[in-house]
């Protein structure tokens, strides 16, 4: 293979995400050595406690505001000690869906306006709301499934110096950062050889080609499957054109985009997401969390568009 592919699209992507979900890892290692957990979770323990979500759970979806790679390893730690279970790991993730996009949310703004103006607002809109969904769901359902926490006894944390608190969190952080670095660099070289054998592509032209876009006009089935053949940026540029042009309506650009984010986000999870959460948790655990997260993600994006288009059509 080409020396310079290798180094742009293996090397370079795979050592950012190496030294994102370091970086979340040793953040999640201080808090937990500072005993911060506690505090961080009481700002979401209100709606932590209608899903019978645990502190370490709540201060997961607190920390995901900032850092969602620091709230994952905050969620995988409290798995591996036994402080949370297994189905309350799963549900965690996925209550962490409106903080997520929120992180997010400036990058795809600034690109969805530059490129659709005030249109943008509609799209962007759809897609936070489909996460906010997520989270509310998420809450009921494990009020629904997940059996009532036990009260927290106070408990009086030992507060060692600083120093020394600092040298247990580096511990903590060496002893687990070489499992999330053993897992992580194979399982993404892996995910990049199948995708430069072309494995990806042939399934993203399968879709683009099956015809279940029959519902969207010619034009706007072309957005949608530009959404699956390249990156998001050919998709908007499409959309922009057609819009400029009044050649399509607002409704039919929103309903393209909704569609082809939908259909390509599983693909562009399990090669980008799988691979980090593989060097954080079990590999099949790590599978378990994406399949339900990108089946939620599409359930919840899809009534947010079914919605849109009852009401604009």
């Amino acid at each position: 293979m080409d020396p310079a592919l290798i180094w742009d699209k293996l090397f370079l992507p795979l050592a950012r995400l190496c030294a994102t979900m370091c970086l979340g890892l040793l953040a999640a290692s201080l808090i937990e050595s500072l005993h911060w957990t506690r505090a961080i979770a009481k700002a979401a323990l209100p709606l932590a406690r209608l899903g019978r979500l645990r502190a370490p759970s709540a201060a997961s979806f607190a920390l995901a505001f900032f850092s969602p790679a620091a709230a994952n390893s905050l969620l995988a730690q409290a798995h591996s000690r036994g402080e949370i279970s297994r189905a309350e790991t799963i549900f965690a993730n996925l209550f962490n869906s409106t903080p997520s996009v929120l992180v997010h949310l400036p990058t795809l703004l600034s690109l969805t306006l530059a490129f659709l103006g005030a249109r943008a607002l509609i799209y962007v809109g759809l897609v936070l709301s489909a996460a906010i969904l997520r989270t509310l769901a998420t809450a009921l359902a494990g009020r629904a499934f997940l059996s009532p926490p036990p009260p927290v006894p106070e408990e009086k944390e030992e507060n060692l110096p600083l120093r020394a608190t600092l040298k247990v969190a580096l511990r903590r952080f060496k002893s687990r950062a070489s499992k999330l670095v053993l897992f992580t660099v194979p399982v993404y070289c892996l995910f990049f050889a199948a995708q430069n054998a072309g494995w990806f592509a042939a399934a993203e032209n399968f879709l683009a080609e099956s015809g279940v876009f029959s519902f969207l006009q010619p034009e706007a089935a072309g957005i949608t499957v530009l959404y699956l053949v390249s990156e998001s940026g050919a998709a908007l540029s499409a959309a922009a054109c057609l819009s400029e042009s009044s050649a399509l309506p607002t409704r039919e650009i929103i309903m393209a985009l909704l569609v082809g984010n939908i259909l390509s986000s599983p693909l562009r999870a399990l090669r980008h997401q799988l691979p980090s959460y593989a060097g954080m948790f079990s590999p099949r655990f790590a599978l378990t969390l994406v399949l339900t997260n990108q089946v939620c993600r599409a359930t919840s994006l899809a009534l947010a568009a079914g919605t849109y288009y009852y009401f604009a059509f």
